[in-house]
């Protein structure tokens, strides 16, 4: 029912290699920071660069060869928008010069959002009120680091991607499984900087309520307790087995956690990508990169069923499949 026509993608200038990271934590080793998390270096976002920038970038990208009078509807999934109000997707509408007969949203999800973002834009079309969608996902985490939080500077890079979803009549309608489990909130929050400043946590808070915290191994327990279920849900509804998908695209947190949930699931190497190596853990961005270079890479075949899964922050999750 829904294809993705076209994906590009923006990484901010700045690179922050693991020798950058060692400078700074002498006690950290740029080769035991790759074999732990699998990257090597991680774009971050100049001091006066938002996610609105790179926004703009990616989709400048994406229009090229596109005619962008097509879109009638943007999805913009950030957790690090550039004000309150008004909304991303409003003022990125006017900085493309995109028509003004279209609607515009934001909302607010981590490592889930693109496929969350991808539901939403299915509803759209079966409901006939979009036929073109540009989905962007577009963060920049590293605006909410302590400068000495190693452990998370490691991880989280900075990305916007942008995509074209649109109607495909000779494609199977796939299900989508969705979840939520709120009383994992503490665990990766941005304490302050909303209007609840009297949120407690139940555990030490090592920073200032400013910066994002994360409880690593409760994150790593919520998704190896979920996400092997929601694989198997999402097979089970779709009335599919592991053998029917060529690839599994999973959010790309990092490699320690997506190797342990293959070897869990029992997912054959050959069929599950890993890749951020050279971007790290981008939020809401990486399936989308992960798919395009993918598909620069050859990797992708028309046809080819690939599941996706998004998990974290909220708690939330989803999966669906993805027909190419």
């Amino acid at each position: 029912m829904i294809k993705i026509s076209k994906i590009a993608y923006y990484l901010p200038q700045s690179v922050l290699t693991n020798e950058d990271l060692e400078k700074e934590f002498p006690e950290w080793s740029s080769n035991r920071i790759k074999e732990k998390v699998g990257i090597t270096q991680r774009h971050v976002s100049a001091e006066n660069e938002t996610v609105l920038d790179l926004a703009i970038r990616s989709s400048e990208k994406l229009f090229e060869g596109y005619d962008k009078n097509k879109i009638d509807f943007i999805l913009f999934c950030t957790q690090s928008p550039d004000y309150f109000l008004p909304t991303t997707a409003c003022i990125l509408q006017d900085k493309l010069g995109l028509r003004k007969n279209i609607g515009a949203m934001d909302f607010n999800l981590g490592c889930s959002g693109f496929v969350y973002g991808l539901a939403f834009a299915k509803g759209l079309i079966a409901a006939g009120i979009a036929q073109s969608i540009l989905l962007v996902t577009s963060e920049t985490y590293t605006k909410h680091l302590n400068p000495k939080d190693k452990g998370n500077r490691s991880i989280f890079g900075d990305a916007s991607a942008s995509v074209i979803v649109e109607k495909a009549d000779n494609k199977r309608d796939y299900k989508f499984c969705l979840g939520t489990d709120g009383s994992g909130a503490e665990n990766l929050i941005v304490k302050k900087g909303a209007f609840r400043t009297d949120f407690q946590l139940n555990s030490d808070h090592e920073f200032n309520a400013d910066d994002l915290y994360m409880n690593g191994p409760e994150i790593f327990n919520f998704t190896i307790e979920n996400i092997p279920g929601l694989v198997k849900e999402t097979l089970e509804t779709n009335e599919l087995t592991m053998e029917n998908i060529d690839h599994f695209v999973f959010h790309q947190a990092n490699s320690f956690m997506l190797n342990y949930l293959r070897k869990k699931i029992k997912i054959p190497a050959e069929k599950f990508y890993i890749d951020m190596e050279k971007t790290g853990n981008t939020v809401s961005a990486t399936i989308p990169i992960a798919l395009k270079n993918m598909i620069d890479k050859g990797m992708l075949k028309e046809g080819d069923k690939v599941l996706l899964a998004g998990f974290g922050v909220g708690y939330s999750w989803g999966a669906t499949i993805l027909e190419i």
